[in-house]
């Protein structure tokens, strides 16, 4: 099962991009969320896994460039993907260097373009999520991490946030 976040100032077309998902989440057993604030998708982004990230260029306060670097500090193997109007290239420059978006959809989109990107970044996620598992598994062979490391790694992974307590002055867990 794959989890996206949608990311669009606009309300119509975020809902225009789930119905034009909805074939390939049904296939692919994708659940969507959709937010049209950046500050509360990268509050979601927090303590939510995500396999794929979409999100517009041009929204009020934050850019998509600005938004898709900061889920990629936050959730580094999530496959980012800019979605925009703007056909600049200092635009399509700055998703690729800065955020190190895998596709970079143009509006209005293609539909069948826009469902083998998703297959693709679904073959990305995969090979990126073996390629880490395999890692890790080698780096708890050689010693170079402990088991506890890489179950803290693990969960961390697919729970993120899971593994940061925060302690109050008395010794209690304090809750956000």
């Amino acid at each position: 099962m794959y989890k996206i976040l949608l990311l669009d100032d606009e309300q119509n077309v975020l809902l225009a991009l789930q119905r034009s998902l909805k074939s390939v989440a049904k296939e692919m057993e994708m659940t969507m969320e959709l937010f049209n604030s950046p500050q509360d998708a990268i509050n979601r982004l927090s303590n939510t896994a995500f396999d794929f990230i979409i999100s517009d260029y041009h929204m009020p306060g934050m850019n998509g460039i600005q938004f898709l670097s900061i889920a990629k500090e936050i959730q580094p193997h999530a496959i980012r993907l800019m979605l925009s109007a703007s056909a600049e290239f200092k635009t399509i420059l700055g998703a690729i260097n800065d955020a190190e978006v895998f596709r970079y959809i143009a509006k209005p989109w293609n539909q069948e373009e826009l469902l083998e990107t998703i297959q693709l970044a679904a073959a990305r996620r995969q090979q990126i999520m073996e390629d880490q598992k395999l890692a890790d598994e080698l780096r708890l062979q050689r010693g170079m991490i402990t088991p506890q490391e890489h179950e803290m790694k693990r969960l961390e992974e697919t729970e993120p946030g899971i593994t940061k307590v925060k302690w109050g002055p008395d010794g209690s867990v304090l809750l956000d």
